[in-house]
This record gives C-alpha cells, structure tokens and sequence, in this order.
C-alpha cells in the first residue's frame, strides 16, 4: 500500500524521499524490521491473550525427559509468525504482483487448515485434531490454484537470453529475449541446467507439449503436500522448526533476488523470472517474523506455533521454491525437513512389516520422528536443535553454491 502512496506522491509532488520506495533492497529492509517488531513486540501480547484462554498445548506421555513441564503451554503461535508476515508484505510490497498474490493465498490458505486443526485439538478435546483426509485435501487444492496459476496467468513468465544474430549485410546484431511462458526449471549439479517438463510428455505424441501442464500440477500438489507435512513433523522441539525454516526461507529470499535481476541471473546462468524479484519483499518479512517468533519460542518455550504455524510454514517455502524453478533443490535445502519425513516412513514402514513377518513389531529408531531419537538418547533437546541448525546452514550453503557447480 505504501508504495502506491509513494508513488503518487513522488509522481505528482515530488514528495522527498519518496524514491526510496521504487528500491527492492529498501522495502525488504523495512519489511524484515517491521516484521521483527511485531512479532517480538506483540508476540507478548499474544502469548497472553492464549494463557487467558487457556489455549494450552496438550502432552501424550511418550517417555522423553521435560516433556511433562510443556504441559500447558500456549499453542497456536502460528498466528504471530502469519500476522507478522501479512503487515509488512501489505505495506511495502506490490500488492498487484502475482508472485506476491499466491504467497498471501498461500498464507491464509494454509493458515486456516492448521488453525482448524489445532482449533480441534483444544477446544474439541481431540488429540487427532483435523482427519488426515481433509488436511490433505486442503493442502492438495492449494496444490492445483498454485500449479494452475503459474502455468495458465499470463504474468508468470521467464526471459530468454539475448542472442547475437548475423544480419543480411553480414553484421553482428544482438537480438533481445522475449517473455515466454515455459515450464523449465533448473536441474543442480549439471552443466545443461535445465529441465522442461512439457518434454516429458512429448512422447505422446505431436503437440502434446501443450498438456505439460497435467505433469506440471501434480508435481506441484505433491512438493506443496510433502514439505507442508515435512514441516509439520519438524515441529517437535523448542526452536528446531523456526529456526531451520528461517535458514532454508533466507536462502529462498538469495534465489528470488538472483532470478528476479537480469545481470545476476545471466551471470549465474539460471533462469530470469520478470517480477520474482517482488518476493524478496515477502521473504524478508517471513524471515523476519520466524527469527521474532523464535524470541518466544527457543528454549525453554513460551509459546508453540501449532499447525497454525508449522503447516503454514511448510506450505510457504515449498511456494517460493516452485516459483523462482529451485524445487528440485528441495530435499537437499530442506534436508532437516526431509530427514524427520523420511524416519516417520521408515519406523512405521518397518514396524509393519516386521509384525507381519515376526509376529512382533521392530523399530529402526527409538522414537521417530528424527528428533525423537536423539532425545531418546540422552541428547537435551537445546543441543538437538542447534545441531540441526548447524546442518541445516551447511545444507544451505551447498544449496547456493550449486549455482555455479555444474
């Protein structure tokens, strides 16, 4: 909104100052500032009104050490990291930017499912929370609206590289790239980085390229489904989900900065995406409310962001990724995430099967999800997180640095 303000202003008063808003850097910076405000300032405030509602988390005795002592403790935080967000994503980014647009969806979509959710944990005296089978339908037609969105909406672009030509009088011209709609993404750790779905359904037949589009949703159904859940099942411990969400979005916001600018993607060789650059203003205030929210929540917890948060959370970063052509870079930069999945399916997938065979149940783990394990081990959880925080930074690292390692 303040940039439309601005904008007029400089435009028809040559309003001082008012410049600074047509700057990206600008508006991020004032975006993760303000978000950090909120979400410290009045994440307070919110931890309050939950106690005097006695929105409380409820604890299963699983047998881990300290976990009886979190008995109580508010929940549903989640909406300090999604207000925090909004605010600032309102006040300084394009609001007709439709990058922007699907993260707001994507915010309150994935935001009400959680609230729901945990709205049945605690007032409905149900554990189980929102039936899995609803969940994932919320989570799969948010899938379809973004998928549908990014291929079909006119403004979800990329830009093809310049190209120098010979002309009829046999001179050097260079010709400029064109808009084009495309559903390339970018493939790490190969020198021909590049990848497009429509080709994989090329062998149809004839003009089946222009029915990509029935590869390309439900790839983004089940990227947006895994990593919301990926998140969710993150979100055990004190600070392990805020903080290593906050590493993972960080890195998002340097892939959204790279693709949205011409002489940085050309440099890098990745994909330019015409108005990507816009999420920046978005990441910055994700960030900004994640690192505010974990004020609060590190260890020992004031509060817990619930689904409200986690799902939210899960949901957004598998967006950014889709959108700015990183999702194959999913499991490597999301690899906390992908790890506490993958040792859920492992335990429950071998525990079936050595019941069906042995007649008893093995584990592979001690609990699962990963975390679990640790804590089962003796691990305080403050040395668990900050562990997967060290992890999940080299993870990041690796991430970036495949830009360039092809």
């Amino acid at each position: 909104m303040l940039y439309y303000l601005f904008e007029y202003l400089e435009s028809t008063y040559q309003f001082p100052g008012a410049s600074l808003f047509r700057f990206l850097t600008f508006r991020a910076a004032m975006a993760v500032l303000l978000s950090l405000v909120l979400a410290t300032a009045y994440g307070k405030r919110v931890i309050n009104f939950l106690k005097r509602k006695q929105i409380g988390e409820t604890v299963r005795d699983l047998g881990l050490k300290g976990q009886q002592e979190k008995a109580g403790t508010p929940t549903m935080g989640g909406i300090i990291i999604i207000v925090s967000t909004l605010i600032p994503t309102l006040l300084f980014a394009r609001l007709d930017n439709i990058y922007v647009i699907l993260l707001i969806i994507t915010t309150l979509w994935m935001g009400v499912i959680g609230f729901i959710d945990d709205y049945i944990k605690i007032f409905k005296k149900n554990k189980k929370g929102l039936k899995g089978r609803f969940k994932i339908t919320g989570q799969v037609v948010l899938g379809l609206i973004v998928g549908a969105t990014l291929y079909f909406h006119p403004e979800v672009t990329m830009k093809e590289k310049n190209t120098t030509v010979i002309t009829e009088s046999f001179e050097l011209e260079e010709v400029e790239g064109q808009e084009v709609k495309s559903l390339k993404t970018n493939v790490p750790f190969f020198k021909d980085n590049e990848l497009d779905y429509s080709q994989w359904v090329s062998w149809i037949g004839e003009g089946a390229e222009k029915y990509g589009w029935m590869l390309f949703i439900p790839i983004v159904i089940f990227i947006v489904t895994a990593v919301s859940n990926g998140a969710n099942l993150t979100d055990g411990i004190d600070g392990l989900a805020a903080g290593t969400s906050a590493i993972i979005v960080l890195t998002l916001g340097i892939f959204a900065w790279v693709s949205g600018n011409a002489i940085f993607s050309d440099y890098l060789d990745i994909f330019f995406i015409p108005r990507a650059g816009e999420l920046v203003v978005f990441i910055a205030a994700f960030v900004g409310a994640l690192v505010g929210f974990l004020w609060y929540n590190a260890y020992p917890a004031q509060v817990f962001m619930g689904d409200t948060g986690s799902l939210t959370i899960g949901g957004v970063i598998a967006v950014i990724a889709i959108i700015v052509r990183k999702e194959l870079l999913i499991p490597l930069l999301c690899g906390i995430f992908f790890a506490e999945s993958i040792s859920v399916m492992l335990q429950v997938s071998y525990f079936k099967y050595t019941r069906r065979r042995l007649g008893e149940g093995k584990r592979i783990f001690l609990m699962a999800p990963l975390h679990h394990h640790y804590q089962k081990m003796g691990y305080h959880e403050s040395k668990i997180v900050t562990r997967f925080w060290i992890i999940g930074i080299l993870l990041a690292i690796v991430t970036i640095v495949t830009l360039k390692v092809r």
